[in-house]
Formats: structure tokens, sequence, C-alpha cells
């Protein structure tokens, strides 16, 4: 029982610092980070009802017909201290969360980023960045990790709808997450060691351009962040990324054609 009670408390705080990811000084301390350990539902949603929620995406959510597809599979190579880390970005079962990183790793707005939270104790946990602000090496410290993409077209940040495709359905669920949509299934892209999914704050649809890489198995999270795809190889020079490391360069190197 002990173990357990240790378990959820470490999963506690470790969910509270991705979710404040992306938030002000503010909101960090105004927010509170509810866990996926919560009570699980018993409520199922049916695949007409998941389809509903997508085929009615674009007029539910301002702006989503405007935002990048992935429509199949690419493949991304980012350089980090010199050496390649492979990810295979699925927008077979992520089409908006896949577009919307390969769109930014096309644009360069990757290249020269930081790391800014690195979290291995007292658990493997996530590496995390994308941060545009970080490549001005004048902003302060504390306010990396509370910036995004901010799209030139029209002078604001670019945000996306939470995204996450059950098992078995046909396609993904928008701005809910899984508990909130009464949905028991997996999803079809799970935090694996090696996922990589976007950093959000508390508002389900406010992910913008921060990702992270899972360190670990963290099915605790499953559900609650999209996972858009895995690191197929150079998970090694995932391993030994530390805070304040700089993303050397970022290219899509296959499936460019799938962006639509």
């Amino acid at each position: 029982m002990r173990l357990k009670v240790s378990q959820f408390l470490v999963a506690f705080l470790i969910v509270g610092a991705l979710m404040l990811s992306g938030c002000s000084t503010q909101q960090a301390n105004s927010n509170s980070s509810p866990t996926s350990t919560a009570t699980e539902t018993t409520t199922t949603t049916t695949t007409t009802e998941a389809t509903s929620v997508s085929d009615n995406i674009s007029e539910s959510i301002p702006g989503m017909k405007d935002l990048p597809r992935l429509e199949g599979k690419a493949t991304v190579v980012m350089t980090v201290n010199g050496s390649p880390i492979t990810i295979e970005v699925d927008g077979t079962n992520a089409p908006i969360t896949s577009g919307n990183f390969v769109d930014l790793v096309q644009k360069g707005v990757y290249d020269g980023t930081v790391f800014h939270r690195v979290v291995r104790q007292p658990q493997p946990f996530v590496v995390q960045g994308g941060d545009p602000q970080s490549k001005d090496p004048k902003v302060p410290v504390d306010r990396l990790g509370t910036g995004g993409y901010i799209d030139a077209k029209t002078n604001s940040e670019r945000r996306i709808p939470l995204e996450i495709k059950p098992k078995g359905e046909s396609s993904p669920i928008y701005s809910k997450t899984l508990e909130m949509a009464r949905v028991t299934k997996a999803p079809e892209l799970q935090h694996k060691q090696g996922a990589v999914a976007m950093a959000r704050s508390q508002p389900p649809d406010s992910a913008s351009s921060q990702f992270y890489f899972a360190l670990a198995d963290l099915g605790f999270l499953d559900g609650n962040y999209a996972v858009f795809g895995y690191v197929t190889d150079g998970f090694d020079v995932v391993n030994k990324i530390q805070q304040g490391d700089r993303i050397d360069s970022a290219k899509v190197t296959q499936g460019s054609e799938n962006l639509k």
C-alpha cells in the first residue's frame, strides 16, 4: 500500500510539471493538475459518437480547417549535440498533431531551440523542448517553457486541439481527454518509451509547438496528452540530453508529400 501511495504522489508531481508547460507564471500558480490515476469511467463512447466529433471538428473549433494535416506518415531526423534522432510521425492516427509538428519542422521553428525541461529523477519521465523563444539567449530562464509558435499570417499563437484516437475507432476525438469523453478504450498511440507527444497547459486545446520525449513507459499520461510519433532510432541520444541542450536541426527526410 505504501508503494502505491508513493507512485501516486510521484505521478501527480510529474504530471503537474508537464501540465504547466506553456503557462505563464501566474497561470502556473493558479492551476491545479488532474492526474490520469483518477477513477475510471464506466461509459464507453461508441464509434458513431467519436466519428461525429471528428466530422464536425472544423465547425466546432475556429481555424481547424486551416491547420496543417499529415495524411499518412513522415520521418523527421532531429540532430542534437551532433547526433541524429529519427522520429516516425504518425499522421494516420493523429493527423492534426502530426501535421502541426511536420509543418513547424519544415519552417525551421525547432532549429536552435532549447530543451528547457529534463526530468529523470525520482524516475525517468520526459525531455521537453520546442519553445521558439528559447532561441533568444536574452530570454530569462524562468520564461522558457511558456512560449509557442507565432503564426506570421495571423500574428498570433497557433494552437491545436487535443487529438486522441481510441483503439478501434475510425477517427480521433478532439478537444477532450478520454476521461472527459467517457471513453474507456486505450489510445492507438500510447506513451511507450520513445513516444513523442505535445505538451500543453490546462485547457485541452492549448498545445502549440512544445513537445516531449517519453523516457519510459508512462501509461498514466495516456488519454490526456496527444502522442503523435515514436523515436525509431537514436533513443540513446535522447537519453543523453541535458537541460539547456539545443536542437541543431530538424529535417523531414520522408513523407513531406503527405503534409496538406
